[in-house]
């Protein structure tokens, strides 16, 4: 099974320009577009839009998914104009060619979850019906402070309304005291893609990806065996600015501190194991099996002084 990998790559540079060289010095083909130039993607005209994709293709990059704020409104707050903003956000996609669209479930306080469980409902409904036949995909993010902030709130979600898809984020969840795995299991069926983000259970920091409570590491390993299914990973882009030491089809890149996680893509026709002493991000180059066309580089963070790719 082959992953994709997009980056809000807005957090290596506010500047389109910064998040294409950032991109391409990181072998990040995917973008999940967050801000551009100073603007919300929210906010972008579809004249700007069109600017937008033109340079990312002229590069040979693409955008996965709209990351919006779309839903982080407070649930009594005018959500008609909201709406508006949104269907504009639409032909946004469009003209970015992306099929995905991130939004949220509406700034809910906890006590007041089950009385607006119902307002909740329907406005994403709304939502969905506005995206209907467009061919963009709506995926829900878990966030500390919606209706969908733990995982059962976020099934009752995707039970309800099955159009709207999942986005899973460990850290999210960390943040708000759930337990990972038993959110994991109960929303993979409905995750279109995951955030490899990851946070401390005592303090809610966030912290490089395996470096937390989020069990990275194994909802990663379990994803790249092939049983659950999200096909994309979203990363935290920062830029690696140190040289890297080659040997032969082995890259090994000390890692710059604050770096999240880098890019990762897995085939089930190689197998490759590395032990290591310190913490490195590795790229591994496979030549092709039989029914590839042309090499291709895995690349992992590695927290765990162990790697394998099955």
């Amino acid at each position: 099974m082959n992953f994709k990998l997009a980056a809000f790559a807005d957090e290596a540079s506010g500047k389109l320009d910064g998040q294409i060289l950032a991109m391409k010095r990181n072998g990040v083909d995917f973008l999940e577009i967050r801000g551009v130039d100073g603007e919300n993607i929210a906010d972008i005209s579809v004249e700007k839009a069109k600017e937008i994709e033109k340079k990312l293709s002229d590069n040979g990059l693409a955008v996965w998914s709209l990351g919006s704020p779309y839903g982080k409104l407070g649930i009594t707050d005018d959500f008609d104009a909201h709406l508006d903003k949104f269907k504009r956000s639409i032909e946004v996609a469009h003209v970015l060619k992306a099929e995905h669209m991130r939004i949220f479930s509406f700034y809910v306080r906890p006590e007041d979850s089950e009385k607006y469980r119902d307002k909740v409902f329907r406005q994403l409904e709304r939502f969905c019906e506005a995206a209907s036949g467009s061919g963009v995909i709506l995926c829900h993010e878990n966030e500390k402070g919606i209706y969908g902030d733990i995982a059962d709130r976020c099934l009752d979600i995707h039970k309800n309304i099955p159009q709207l898809r999942a986005v899973f984020d460990p850290a999210n969840f960390i943040q708000c005291g759930v337990d990972i795995l038993k959110a994991y299991d109960k929303l993979a069926p409905y995750t279109e893609y995951m955030h490899i983000k990851d946070a401390l259970r005592e303090c809610g920091r966030v912290v490089p990806a395996g470096y937390g409570d989020g069990d990275v590491k194994y909802i990663l390993n379990d994803l790249l065996s092939g049983f659950k299914l999200p096909r994309t990973f979203s990363i935290s882009l920062t830029e690696l600015r140190n040289t890297s030491n080659r040997i032969g089809t082995l890259t090994a890149v000390p890692l710059p501190i604050g770096i999240k996680f880098s890019h990762s893509f897995y085939t089930n026709k190689k197998r490759a194991t590395f032990l290591l002493r310190e913490k490195w991000l590795i790229n591994l180059r496979l030549y092709p099996c039989q029914d590839e066309l042309s090499p291709k580089s895995y690349s992992f963070y590695c927290p765990q002084h162990f790697l394998a790719i099955q």
